[in-house]
């Protein structure tokens, strides 16, 4: 039975590992063809290595996708090897925890150039080709951050705000031209990045044992559960979707 991507061409940013690399696998094992962006080359190249093992098409190019001639020519080197993605898939981010007085703006630009930068940068070099097409769906990552927010993280609060109307304004301009774009929002995750998260802001007074997050959100999520999110946004099942933001929190902002 084909997949549910079966005949997309998806690309990637932040592809490589955590939330990025189990959307890449599970993007590929439903069907697409999956275009990883990273500027981690050895874990790139060992998950497009791992998709080939499988059975599906992969290809790897590296980037810092806050650059933008970086980003340019890793879309170009990505359509190049399997043609114009239809499907892209903003992953990259970071982030920056401390107390908002101690936070240089050095970090700020920085933060925001890698979370939200690095969207219009991918958005706008894959969407002309999305076009031609007659079509295609974005999704980008964003976060419970957005709306609910936790101190010490002021900077990555902010630019995760900004990723939900990035997406919500793209999605309203180019309606009419069948590009769909949304956010799937994930609260704590159990990769290596959300489990750093987890200690430094404990160690900052924020209370983040156990105890608290099974009343925010039960457990921690497991990354597969995000990827699944991404999976249903990009593809046709939510053909009348688009300029909304699916929370993969367990109830976090539910309440």
């Amino acid at each position: 039975m084909a997949g549910r991507l079966a005949g997309k061409i998806a690309l990637i940013s932040g592809g490589a590992t955590g939330m990025g690399g189990a959307s890449s696998k599970l993007f590929a094992a439903e069907g697409a063809k999956v275009g990883v962006v990273d500027r981690n080359e050895a874990a790139g190249r060992a998950v497009v290595q791992e998709i080939r093992a499988a059975g599906g098409i992969a290809a790897f190019a590296s980037a810092d996708v806050s650059d933008e001639a970086q980003v340019i020519a890793a879309v170009a080197a990505i359509s190049g090897e399997l043609g114009n993605p239809n499907i892209l898939f903003n992953h990259a981010g970071t982030i920056i925890i401390k107390p908002f007085l101690e936070t240089t703006r050095a970090e700020w630009d920085w933060l925001m150039a890698v979370n939200v930068t690095s969207m219009f940068l991918m958005t706008r070099a894959v969407l002309p080709g999305m076009l031609k097409q007659g079509g295609g769906s974005i999704v980008c990552t964003s976060s419970i951050s957005a709306v609910a927010a936790t101190p010490r993280e002021v900077v990555y609060n902010a630019s995760k705000g900004a990723c939900h109307m990035f997406a919500q304004s793209i999605a309203v301009e180019f309606r009419d031209q069948n590009i769909r774009c949304n956010t799937v929002c994930p609260g704590f995750v159990a990769t290596p990045h959300g489990l750093r998260e987890v200690k430094e802001l404990s160690a900052l007074g924020v209370d983040m044992s156990d105890a608290a997050i099974a009343v925010q959100q039960g457990r921690l999520c497991q990354p597969e559960e995000v990827a699944r999110a991404a999976l249903f946004l990009a593809s046709d099942e939510a053909s009348f979707i688009t300029g909304t933001h699916l929370f993969v929190d367990n109830g976090f902002t539910a309440v």
